[in-house]
């Protein structure tokens, strides 16, 4: 890993403990909970995609949120900037996680998968 793969993942560590508790600080109660699952930052880091857990959220619930916090972007930016002393933070995208959701339903094909196996056999 090179000096600038470092600081990048530096950078997203840093912002998946900072976005939480710059959201805290709202008095939203949807956006206030919410957890941070992954933070990828673009090459230069001037853009972050900020991965949100659905939390058994419908997806009338997840656009919400989004619209919400797409509103309070700004407010991040600022909150992030004062709290590290940076020039610029970065540009956020934010999207729910669904790597969790597939992950248990492969866990649950595969029990299937076993179940019927030691049936069959």
């Amino acid at each position: 890993m090179n000096p600038a793969q470092i600081k990048q993942k530096r950078t997203e560590s840093l912002l998946k403990e900072l976005i939480p508790e710059a959201l805290s600080t709202l008095d939203d109660n949807r956006l206030n909970t919410l957890i941070v699952t992954e933070v990828l930052c673009s090459r230069g880091r001037y853009d972050a995609k900020v991965f949100l857990d659905p939390e058994d959220k419908d997806e009338a619930e997840q656009a919400e949120i989004l619209k919400r916090i797409r509103r309070v972007a700004g407010y991040l930016k600022s909150y992030i900037r004062d709290s590290q002393g940076w020039y610029k933070a970065p540009n956020f995208t934010f999207e729910f996680d669904d790597e969790l959701e597939r992950i248990s339903r492969l866990d649950e094909l595969f029990k299937e998968i076993s179940k019927e196996s030691k049936n069959g056999s």
